[in-house]
């Protein structure tokens, strides 16, 4: 996938957002959802990250939105302004094509230019192998595991936790 495929995201992008993060809802564990959002909620978190200066970024691939990733911040108090939290979503279609590479990889540039200093990947489902290969491949480490916390298609799933470093990190202080 060539990196001219990722692009920012548009509203008009909103509708094949909202239908991506609803398969995700309804038949997987990336997300802890239990109902899936209307367009309107979508459009309206895009809203509130754009406002905020987030990257919000899809993948076009034959022609349609294969997929999509944005950063938000980690935690709302200031001292965590360095810091975000990654989402990364793929069409069921476009999976192992390495969409999904592409996205992190164009998102993390784009968070290192925007002066953040760590990445956090909050992955639902401890099973959720191909997300956490994912993240190893895009330099994130294993930080842990919250064993438990979230119930969801009549059973307990667990939350991983993955940091990445970006630029340079904490050894010199921010800007």
């Amino acid at each position: 996938m060539s990196a001219s495929s990722i692009r920012p995201a548009a509203p008009a992008d909103i509708a094949a957002v909202t239908a991506i993060y609803a398969e995700a809802v309804r038949h997987g564990t990336a997300t802890f959802e239990l109902e899936a959002p209307d367009a309107g909620e979508m459009r309206r978190r895009y809203d509130a990250l754009a406002a905020d200066g987030f990257p919000y970024l899809v993948a076009e691939w034959d022609g349609r939105i294969a997929g999509y990733a944005y950063a938000g911040a980690y935690r709302p108090r200031p001292a965590y302004r360095f810091t975000v939290e990654n989402s990364v979503y793929l069409d069921p279609a476009a999976q192992r094509r390495g969409i999904g590479l592409a996205l992190l990889t164009e998102l993390i540039a784009r968070c290192e230019q925007q002066g953040f200093r760590q990445m956090i990947a909050v992955i639902g489902d401890a099973a959720n192998a191909a997300s956490i290969a994912l993240h190893r491949r895009a330099g994130f480490a294993m930080i842990g595991t919250h064993p438990d916390v979230g119930f969801k298609f009549g059973r307990w799933l667990a939350t991983v936790m993955m940091q990445r470093t970006l630029g340079d990190g904490g050894v010199t202080p921010p800007r």
